[in-house]
């Protein structure tokens, strides 16, 4: 008696399409393709949206185009060859993904895959083509994610498996944002205790630096922004006081050399813009100012600063990811916020306190 697997079929479900730039996002009835070889089909149960998805719909040519690259979801099936992941498993989408055989994958200095790294042209890694189709006319991909879809095909490597019981609707954000500050605090600028720190821009990157500079004792955490209503928000999230540029008659950079007693020790740039870059150098101390970059701008791509920024011993760096691995690193992630959920989860009866 022969048995038969199985096999996914073509799923048609909804998915907010843009049609081109800066047009309104359309809900449409899309084809989703099976998983192919080394991919997994997500059912997509939350994701968000990221100022990079807002910077790319705005700019970009590569349309139509589903957009989302920050979602947790459920593996409703897996292509040929996948042994990580089974049906049913919960997980967090990547952007950049992991082979764990290249030479960056393999060093502990980059999390920069050269198989699975940043996808710019809208299709799969593995055959460059499309898994979402309207009316057999292909719909192309962003990130290697596109998570604004009700299921959505990635390459296994851009997926990382977590518990069961972490709530999707939370953890997706460290699918992005979350990490991408956490990590630029913690790995790439390695923030030590009683330092001070200075953050350009308070979305949801800069006050996921924040948390992890007070983490990681940071003395004082100067947050800037534009926005007065994000004061009282970014002081719960770590940040011990608040500049608004539009507050003051001298430039933002000046103000904080002179608070500061000439410079903060480290300098984040979280709003994806040249020009505030050159702001957060010129921000930090001579001999050993930091300044980090994390946000993607969506004009004039190149920085340009005084060589003497540099010459007194000012660094620029760049963060992708907060320069997590995302196989190795996330899943550690997940778990530190379960274990910080329970130990703050207060008891419900006074036999349990």
């Amino acid at each position: 008696m022969s048995t038969s697997i199985k096999q996914p079929q073509v799923i048609t479900c909804k998915a907010a399409v843009a049609w081109g730039a800066g047009q309104p996002l359309v809900v449409e009835e899309v084809e989703v393709n099976p998983p192919q070889p080394e991919e997994i089909r997500i059912k997509v149960v939350c994701t968000s949206l990221c100022r990079s998805d807002i910077t790319a719909w705005e700019t970009q040519a590569i349309f139509p185009r589903i957009f989302g690259h920050e979602a947790s979801g459920i593996v409703e099936s897996v292509g040929p060859g996948v042994t990580e992941f089974n049906e049913g498993e919960h997980v967090l989408t990547v952007f950049i993904g992991e082979c764990k055989t290249c030479r960056q994958c393999k060093s502990d200095k980059s999390n920069t895959c050269e198989v699975l790294g940043l996808e710019r042209r809208g299709v799969m890694h593995s055959d460059q083509q499309t898994r979402f189709s309207i009316k057999g006319k292909p719909v192309y991909h962003y990130c290697a994610v596109s998570s604004f879809s009700e299921y959505t095909v990635v390459h296994s490597g851009c997926a990382v498996k977590v518990s069961s019981i972490a709530p999707l609707e939370k953890i997706c954000l460290l699918s992005c944002g979350l990490s991408a500050g956490l990590g630029a605090a913690w790995n790439v600028a390695d923030i030590s205790k009683g330092s001070t720190v200075v953050i350009f821009g308070l979305g949801t990157v800069g006050l996921s630096v924040a948390q992890g500079a007070k983490a990681r004792g940071a003395s004082r955490i100067i947050g800037v922004d534009t926005n007065p209503e994000k004061c009282e928000k970014a002081k719960a999230f770590g940040v011990t006081e608040f500049l608004n540029p539009n507050d003051n008659n001298e430039p933002v950079q000046q103000v904080i050399k002179r608070i500061t007693d000439g410079g903060a020790d480290y300098s984040f740039e979280c709003i994806g813009d040249t020009g505030m870059i050159t702001t957060a150098l010129q921000s930090c101390c001579d001999g050993w100012g930091l300044a980090v970059t994390l946000g993607v701008p969506k004009l004039k791509p190149e920085v340009a600063a005084h060589y003497g920024l540099f010459l007194s011993g000012r660094t620029l760096k760049g963060s992708l990811f907060g320069g997590w691995k995302p196989k190795t690193d996330l899943p550690s992630l997940v778990n530190r916020y379960l274990k910080k959920v329970r130990n703050t989860r207060k008891p419900s009866c006074g036999n349990c306190a």
